[in-house]
């Protein structure tokens, strides 16, 4: 076997094989080495990929996809106690492993950058990914979404970097040891998981306190919640604090953030000097997810310089504000934006890109339970729009909440000032969007469903 490999990670098998959390994992132990194996709901471009590894992908959920000299059962918490690979696991004596555990594993060795925080992410961890491989560093990265530039969301790299996306909403990042914490905010969400504030607050102290000692923590200087996070852990012994944003105590100070059109220049003062670059996605949202990208790879001895000018090599993550397309003078752009700070946060910079012209949004509620917490929020989110249009609540892994739909936050957008309008039938929307965009508008489709499903038939509708 490679090195690196567990004995129980010898012959995984991934239960969810096609989501973005499980299949980064998968893959770089494929890429490692490992013989592996694993079941998703339906086919997709993750399972050729994967199989395009060497991995085995079935198709659907049966007792009989569980081969008997499997070394272990990866799962996420997602997985359901009934379903059937699972059951089978258990007849078998397999160990199950969820899928943090897993990535931990592949962490040890490292210098591991963990990225946290209700949102961002994603893009911040794919903005280190990008650049520390531009400067040959051949980090290993496993990412919560595919990058524009090689593609993937997750690669065994031969440098002793690992760069991970590390998921709060379980509390499973708190299985990790990094060198590099990164928080990039703390709010209230997975309310499933997390009843309060002060579980939130307690949840995010345990995951800085697995900081590695003599290691670094780099925390948002500008939201309310990392500050507070600030002051609980900053007596912590062996850790230092950086902090990054716009304020002015900030150890690494944003200056400045220049709009040009669909991306941004970034100017930040570190160690005393003035430091410019360029971010290729728009908004002030994505400018500070590269600042705090630049003070990870600082804080882990790279150049400033070299790496700011690497971070600007970065062009993009799928579903992060990704340019669809564009027909009949129509930009179709696309956000996986589900709560309603992201949602802000990328409706700010289409609005500022769109300039005098009109920005559309088709949006998609993403669970009952958030809904349920933050749909008024949604709703008033949704008034920097010149018109949306709202679907019916995806609910991934959720059961329906009665008295929970897309009223919620269509009341709210109306009461707000919003032009917003229900759609109950995804199937009307590309007709209905080609119907309203004149040239030169923008429009967005917006939550983490498969509401992305529909750019590329918007784009359809509006050629014909």
């Amino acid at each position: 076997m490679a090195p690196g490999i567990p004995a129980a990670l010898e012959r995984p098998h991934f239960i969810g094989i096609g989501g973005a959390g499980m299949s980064g994992i998968a893959k770089i132990l494929a890429q490692r080495g490992a013989k592996v194996a694993g079941s998703d709901a339906k086919e997709s471009a993750t399972a050729e990929a994967l199989r395009a590894l060497g991995v085995t992908v079935h198709i659907g959920h049966a007792a009989g996809h569980l081969a008997d000299d499997a070394t272990s059962v990866v799962v996420s918490s997602a997985i359901r106690a009934d379903n059937p690979e699972l059951v089978r696991a258990a007849e078998l004596d397999i160990p199950v492993v969820h899928r943090s555990d897993a990535l931990a594993s592949l962490m040890e060795g490292l210098r591991a950058i963990a990225v946290a925080g209700t949102h961002g992410k994603t893009t911040t961890t794919s903005m280190l990914a990008v650049a520390l491989s531009e400067l040959a560093l051949d980090p290993s990265y496993a990412i919560g979404g595919d990058l524009e530039g090689p593609g993937t969301n997750a690669t065994h790299g031969q440098g002793d970097i690992f760069v991970a996306e590390a998921d709060e909403s379980d509390r499973s990042f708190q299985k990790y040891d990094p060198q590099v914490a990164i928080v990039l905010n703390v709010e209230l969400d997975h309310h499933a998981n997390y009843a309060s504030m002060d579980e939130i607050y307690e949840s995010f102290e345990t995951f800085v306190g697995k900081v590695v000692p003599g290691g670094t923590l780099v925390v948002a200087a500008d939201q309310s919640g990392a500050v507070e996070l600030t002051r609980k852990v900053r007596e912590l012994s062996d850790l230092t604090v950086v902090t990054y944003g716009e304020s002015e105590g900030a150890d690494v100070r944003v200056h400045k953030v220049t709009p040009r059109g669909l991306t941004s220049e970034v100017t930040v003062v570190l160690n005393g000097k003035y430091l410019t670059f360029t971010v290729s996605v728009p908004g002030r949202h994505y400018a500070h997810n590269a600042v705090a990208a630049l003070a990870a790879g600082v804080a882990l001895g790279i150049p400033a310089h070299n790496l700011a000018s690497a971070i600007g090599k970065y062009t993009g993550v799928k579903r992060r504000l990704q340019l669809k397309g564009e027909a009949a003078g129509v930009q179709v752009i696309d956000s996986y934006a589900h709560h309603p700070t992201e949602m802000t946060a990328d409706l700010d910079a289409m609005r500022g890109a769109a300039s005098e012209s009109r920005l559309l949004v088709v949006f998609q509620p993403h669970l009952f339970s958030r809904t349920q917490e933050l749909g008024t929020e949604m709703g008033q989110a949704l008034a920097l729009a010149d018109a949306s249009l709202v679907l019916d609540i995806y609910p991934a892994r959720e059961d329906p909440v009665p008295g929970v739909t897309s009223a919620l936050i269509i009341d709210a957008a109306k009461a707000a000032g919003a032009d917003v309008t229900a759609v109950h039938d995804k199937a009307e929307v590309p007709a209905a969007v080609a119907g309203m965009a004149k040239p030169g508008d923008l429009v967005l489709t917006m939550g983490a469903g498969d509401v992305t499903d529909l750019g590329p038939q918007i784009l359809d509708h509006l050629s014909s």
